[in-house]
């Protein structure tokens, strides 16, 4: 298998084209593509490679979108709270906002929308309480003290990938404009430019979409201390505009409002459960980037191409595991990735090529702000990091094709990265052919991962894994990824008439009202009711932070007589309790696992088995439910102890593993088995030296593991042996990486 090449995806860069062929040659590349700011030349193009071909296909348009300013991307902001005293109040609107991502759409279509909220007293102002005139609302009568907020349309005038990357990287071009295909003319427009882009490219293999045509939110502020305001990977509010809401009135036959997206100032932050408004509006806007999308893939079928998506920057509305996707006719999907979830999430998407976009990006500085490829970064370290977290998801599903991106010149100066990148292209390689030669090896339990969005958001969060580190299950999610048992995403309406047959194990993990939790769902009796049901039957239901939590009720956790815990909101101060004495099970947590209580978390029944405790608060639960268990977790924070300690759970309340078989008995360390080919995988998740014994059919395989290795044993082969196979008469061969 080392003699494998291919499946990889190289930057190339004019200019640099003996160090593009040296490094393609290298690192076993089958393709060279461009990447934003770079292009290929007549040498790179003809060097016998396939080509990638990087298109945005909403900005690149400067002339044509300055001629067509009515064209542009759209959004609704809402300035922050400003507070009333004496006499008439001004509100300037652009105060809060940084300049150069936004103007005020004074059209009177989008003025139309403008609402001024009285936030105090949560009110909606009529227009003949204000005026709006060059840039500011003037309230003539204000409630003293009150505190007010006006929302309104603006026109984005900076595409945010651009305008990211000249902040962060000092790009010096012409920024670009987002234009919006919402507006006949621009749809015009886009189909002309696609097939003039494929007649005049005609050394194009695959056309790279980056994506389609709305970014995921990200409002900029005026404050250099605060320039984030708000970022969602999931929201659609880059996607509004006055023609948007004019076509969802006609099709819908409702009116959505300024305050459907501004939501309070919240936003519609996909982490809180959906409303009927934002799920009608997200269906509306799924089915436009589909027909029109799937236009300009037809286009770049026709010119003999393949068309890729890059499921990052502009890809609202494309929605991968959504009901319009396929129809858009994508033959490949590529992801950039930094954790195991997001490996997963790339591979289960239906497309023919499933491509991760490898970390650190060949820029100068991360996307912390903190330098990479310049005095001061290591980027080996950084791959090394990034590769540790995202090859346990490769081991459990199949990845096509590795590649990076960036500018290819800035690793000269690093030679030690560009021989660990062979490295780790070597083990991708013998991986990817593990995968062709028969699926891996798991234990017979299905987990269901219950919540609002179910399997239309497998895995992800909104967000890459350093973009929501705050969120319990993302952490969870993270653990499943690279663990030995299938995984389902589950919403609330798979599970109203019952939970799923074939679902061993169901989490609902998450802060009470999000929408990992659940929210306003657990108010349905129905649904209680069939989780109940399910669990009294022989499921397991493991709950983690505030499982099923919702006010109003009896308990604050519907599922308290599944779990024997609930939570004191304080109206249950006075209640007596029954005591929290702990009774472990052997060998069920792993030492350095970081258990987690919460304050007001309670035991409710007198049989519930407190498998852990922090200061005497339950931090780990078990309660016996009819033929069923329930499991309560205080939190979860991801790490190689707590993964498997994560399995060890599963596998103990299921009862389906205890002969621990294909598991390493060092939790830093993990393993996956293919049992068509024979060969065991093992990785090592820590920057240390580590040994483990590892139970097989074959007998127990004694192995020992650099920091960050991974080897490649095969079970039943007594050639050409290193490692120890205890139980059998002979030694077992290893590849090493």
């Amino acid at each position: 298998m080392s003699s494998l090449k291919g499946g990889f995806t190289l930057p190339g860069e004019s200019g640099k084209e003996e160090l593009t062929l040296e490094l393609a040659g290298k690192w076993g590349a089958d393709v060279i593509r461009d990447s934003d700011g770079t292009q290929l030349s007549p040498r790179l193009l003809d060097a016998g490679y396939d080509i990638y071909s990087t298109i945005c296909v909403i900005r690149d348009h400067n002339t044509w979108a300055k001629a067509h300013p009515d064209c542009l991307q759209q959004t609704f902001l809402c300035t922050k709270e400003r507070i009333a005293k004496k006499g008439t109040l001004a509100i300037r609107l652009m105060e809060d906002f940084f300049e150069k991502q936004f103007k005020i759409n004074e059209t009177p279509e989008a003025l139309s929308y403008m609402q001024v909220y009285d936030r105090t007293s949560e009110t909606l102002l009529s227009g003949d309480v204000w005026d709006y005139k060059d840039g500011r609302v003037l309230l003539h009568d204000p409630a003293p003290f009150h505190a007010y907020t006006v929302s309104f349309l603006c026109y984005r005038i900076w595409e945010e990938i651009n305008m990211y990357n000249h902040e962060t990287n000092h790009w010096t071009s012409e920024p670009l404009l987002p234009i919006d295909p919402r507006k006949e003319e621009t749809r015009d427009f886009l189909l002309q430019w696609m097939e003039n882009w494929c007649q005049t490219h005609p050394q194009t293999d695959v056309v790279r979409f980056t994506s389609l045509f709305y970014n995921f939110v990200w409002i900029w502020g005026s404050s250099e201390k605060n320039r984030n305001i708000f970022t969602d990977w999931g929201s659609y509010d880059f996607s509004v505009s006055d023609r948007a809401l004019s076509d969802f009135e006609k099709e819908r036959g409702y009116a959505l409002t300024a305050e459907d997206f501004i939501n309070r100032g919240n936003l519609q932050v996909t982490h809180m459960p959906p409303t009927q408004h934002k799920l009608d509006y997200m269906d509306f806007t799924q089915k436009f980037v589909a027909s029109f999308g799937s236009k300009l893939v037809d286009i770049v079928h026709r010119a003999g191409k393949k068309a890729y998506v890059f499921y990052d920057d502009s890809w609202i509305g494309v929605e991968p595991y959504g009901p319009y996707f396929q129809s858009i006719g994508f033959d490949g999907i590529i992801k950039c990735v930094f954790s195991a979830f997001e490996a997963r999430m790339c591979a289960g998407v239906p497309v023919e090529t499933h491509e991760l976009r490898l970390h650190p990006y060949l820029f100068p500085v991360g996307l912390g702000g903190a330098p990479t490829f310049m005095k001061g970064g290591n980027p080996t370290r950084d791959a090394k990091e990034y590769w540790r977290n995202v090859r346990r998801g490769i081991l459990r599903q199949k990845i096509d094709r590795l590649g990076l991106g960036g500018y290819l010149h800035l690793v000269q100066d690093f030679p030690d990265f560009v021989d660990y990148m062979e490295k780790i292209l070597d083990e991708f390689r013998k991986i990817r052919a593990l995968h062709d030669e028969g699926t891996v090896w798991t234990y017979p339990i299905t987990v269901g991962v219950l919540h609002s969005w179910g399997n239309f958001r497998p895995w992800t969060l909104s967000g890459h894994f350093h973009e929501t580190y705050m969120h319990t299950l993302i952490h969870i999610n993270e653990a499943l990824a690279g663990l030995p048992v299938g995984v389902r995403f589950l919403s609330f309406e798979d599970i109203r008439g019952g939970v799923p047959a074939d679902i061993d194990v169901m989490i609902n993990a998450g802060r009470m009202g999000s929408a990992w939790s659940g929210g306003a769902a657990w108010q349905d009796a129905e649904t209680v009711a069939s989780v109940m049901k399910w669990t009294w039957e022989g499921g397991v239901f493991l709950g983690v932070e505030e499982p099923s939590a919702v006010e109003g009720y009896y308990d604050v956790f519907r599922m308290a007589k599944v779990l024997g815990v609930d939570e004191d909101l304080g109206a249950r101060v006075c209640h007596g309790k029954p005591a929290a004495a702990e009774t472990p099970e052997k060998g069920l947590i792993p030492e350095g696992t970081r258990l987690i209580a919460r304050d007001n978390v309670y035991l409710t029944e007198e049989d519930a088995r407190v498998l852990a405790a922090v200061d005497g608060r339950p931090a780990v639960v078990s309660h016996g439910f009819g033929k069923g268990k329930g499991i309560y977790l205080g939190g979860f924070q991801y790490s190689p102890t707590d993964a498997r300690f994560l399995l060890n759970l599963l596998l103990w309340a299921t009862g389906k593993g205890m002969d621990n078989k294909y598991l390493t008995d060092d939790p830093h360390m993990e393993c996956a088995y293919y049992p068509a080919s024979k060969m065991l995988v093992v990785i090592n998740d820590s920057a240390e030296r580590r040994e483990t014994d590892i139970v097989t059919d074959d007998g127990t395989v004694h192995t020992v593991l650099d920091a960050d290795e991974t080897k490649f044993i095969s079970l039943g082969n007594t050639s050409d042996s290193q490692e120890q196979i205890h139980g059998t008469s002979g030694i077992e061969r290893q590849d090493k990486d």
